[in-house]
């Protein structure tokens, strides 16, 4: 059966799943994966978040302020999320702009899609929803900012460990934000599986969290292999990078994750960004 898996074509996601690919090269999937065969669809989290709203795919990543929309359609993994612990999105600006904190609520800032966790983010911290904005490719908003085309830009993936080589400096680190104030991990992206799947989802999450576990065992040649994904950041940066969003609750949520997703969607909906869900249903590997 095939399960087709979409996920960004960043180094976290190409590190996770690089033990499900049996089609990069003659060699097949390097974990057993049962009576599945994973086709990997790669596509950015905006790009996905609106496919999510198909739900063609069976399983893929998607922002947590995405998930309340989808939820009747797909559920919770507990593997797979990408938290930031004390880091996460940012607002950067041109370092000649004068731009600060306070700036922030009038002037037009470069957003990489309207559900990501980042838009989300950034709505809490200036409690209220963000009205001044355009949806820029997210590997283009370093650009945009740095040309003068916008005043600031909310930016994710590796854009948070290069945006100073634009010329760019950090207003606010929205990871460092939540964690100071709630004392939580900042819930970005999640893994979710669609229902109709039924009993298959525990058995699916299992293979899931073991191409986790064995790209952590063998992370040499899964870094290896999500350096193709890299767009210019060096080994070491990728490594570095990987590092922050391949970590303990990508494994498994746990209570604290739950806890701090929990947390995240009942701001977001008491800010009527996205509707209300209690509880927030995750499916658990099978033993």
């Amino acid at each position: 059966m095939d399960i087709h898996i979409g996920h960004s074509p960043d180094p976290d996601d190409a590190f996770m799943w690089y033990p499900l690919d049996a089609h990069s090269g003659p060699q097949p999937a390097k974990i057993d994966t049962g009576p599945y065969r994973f086709v990997h669809v790669l596509q950015d989290i905006q790009s996905l978040n609106e496919r999510s709203q198909r739900g063609d795919l069976e399983i893929t990543a998607l922002s947590f302020h995405q998930y309340p929309f989808v939820a009747d359609r797909y559920a919770l993994t507990s593997c797979g999320a990408s938290m930031g612990d004390g880091y996460g999105p940012m607002v950067v600006a041109r370092r000649s702009s004068g731009l600060t904190i306070d700036d922030l609520g009038r002037v037009k800032i470069a957003i990489p899609g309207r559900r990501t966790s980042a838009m989300a983010a950034l709505s809490l911290f200036l409690g209220r929803p963000l009205v001044h904005y355009d949806v820029v490719p997210f590997d283009q908003i370093t650009r945009s900012v740095a040309s003068g085309r916008y005043d600031a830009g909310l930016i994710i993936h590796e854009g948070q460990l290069t945006y100073d080589r634009e010329g760019l400096q950090l207003v606010v680190d929205l990871g460092q934000w939540w964690h100071r104030t709630r004392q939580l991990p900042l819930p970005l992206g999640g893994n979710a599986i669609r229902r109709d799947l039924g009993d298959r989802m525990p058995a699916l999450c299992r293979i899931l969290r073991a191409s986790i576990d064995y790209a952590l065992a063998h992370r040499q040649d899964a870094i290896g292999y999500a350096m193709q994904y890299a767009r210019g950041l060096d080994t070491e940066l990728a490594d570095r990078f990987v590092g922050m969003y391949v970590n303990k609750w990508t494994l498994d949520l746990g209570p604290q994750g739950r806890g701090a997703v929990d947390r995240f969607l009942a701001e977001a909906a008491q800010m009527d960004l996205v509707p209300a869900i209690d509880p927030i249903d995750v499916i658990e590997p099978v033993p």
